[in-house]
């Protein structure tokens, strides 16, 4: 098959997928509409976050037989028209779950023990002790909203721990060792911190706000690795300064551009300019002593570039086989 990789990504993909007889086309530089002028060539393309695949770019791709985005999340594919079209899907939550699990429990644990804050102050020539008195995880109760592959990896980790871990999924029956499914009421009644882990949808976006916040019956740390617009930031905000929530770890913002490259404006790497003035529940967030912010790399390791890498092939080798090698 002739492949366009829309996006870079770690070598062994396209080394993996050369080696099965596969053609691959460098289309980093190419704008969407100049990769919409030459779809028809290509058989399967390979994205992260840079364009959207609607309704337009599948309808200029008639030989399309494949849509791999090298991350957990399809959101940027509209998923319903391409599988009508009979065209495969493929993500790669497996490659990075890890780090992603990895990354809430630092967050988390730096929440506790302040150690952003008192790492700033140390620095600063302050030495506060009393004011930054740590909060201890044993016996705590850790809730996880979406128990998939990421939910589930943080829930590992929190083994070592002395927790009661929960989890609510709109899927029943998907409990392990490692959690306890329960309803929203006890979820709502139990936990001491939140952790998001579920795809940005119709029933997800902005779910995070005054009026789920209000219905914990204690207040909560909550961690977020998911998507940023599942929180409305203004809600959160005055949650926090109401210390209905006591803490918050967001490695996803609600204003990021649609390819998480960045906040604001359309440049990589540029995040804020006087013509792009920060919302000011951002603002706010951004000075909070208990918040920690992250730009989006939760599942942003060494190893998970070409672990993501990896699956990807993988799974396009699985279903199609073998090219040419000749």
């Amino acid at each position: 098959m002739i492949i366009l990789h829309a996006d870079t990504n770690h070598p062994s993909l396209m080394k993996k997928l050369e080696e099965a007889g596969h053609h691959n086309i460098e289309g980093y530089e190419q704008s969407r509409e100049e990769t919409l002028q030459n779809q028809h060539l290509y058989d399967g393309i390979v994205i992260r976050s840079r364009y959207k695949i609607d309704r337009e770019f599948i309808d200029a791709a008639p030989n399309l037989k494949f849509i791999a985005r090298v991350g957990a999340g399809l959101e940027s594919i509209d998923v319903e028209y391409a599988e009508a079209h009979g065209i495969k899907l493929f993500s790669a939550p497996e490659g990075n779950m890890n780090a992603v699990g990895e990354h809430a429990l630092g967050m988390l644990l730096s929440l506790f023990n302040r150690l952003n804050k008192a790492d700033r102050e140390v620095r600063e020539g302050l030495w506060h002790r009393e004011e930054n008195r740590g909060v201890e995880l044993d016996g705590k109760t850790v809730g996880i909203i979406g128990y998939g592959n990421m939910g589930k990896a943080f829930a590992k980790k929190l083994r070592g721990f002395e927790v009661d871990t929960i989890f609510y999924d709109i899927k029943g029956g998907i409990g392990d060792d490692n959690a306890r499914q329960v309803d929203y009421d006890e979820f709502f009644e139990k936990a001491d911190v939140v952790s998001l882990h579920t795809p940005l949808t119709e029933r997800t976006n902005q779910m995070v706000n005054k009026q789920f916040i209000s219905k914990f019956k204690k207040p909560f740390w909550f961690i977020n690795t998911a998507r940023g617009k599942s929180v409305v930031t203004a809600d959160l905000v005055e949650a926090l300064k109401e210390e209905k929530v006591l803490g918050a770890g967001l490695d996803v913002l609600e204003y990021e551009k649609s390819s998480f490259e960045s906040l604001f404006g359309n440049k990589k790497n540029v995040s804020i300019s006087a013509a792009d003035p920060i919302p000011e529940a951002l603002r706010e967030l951004m000075f909070m002593p208990h918040t920690l912010l992250s730009p989006h790399v939760a599942g942003w390791t060494k190893e998970s570039h070409e672990g993501l890498a990896t699956v990807i092939a993988d799974k396009i080798i699985a279903e199609f086989g073998e090219g040419d090698k000749k």
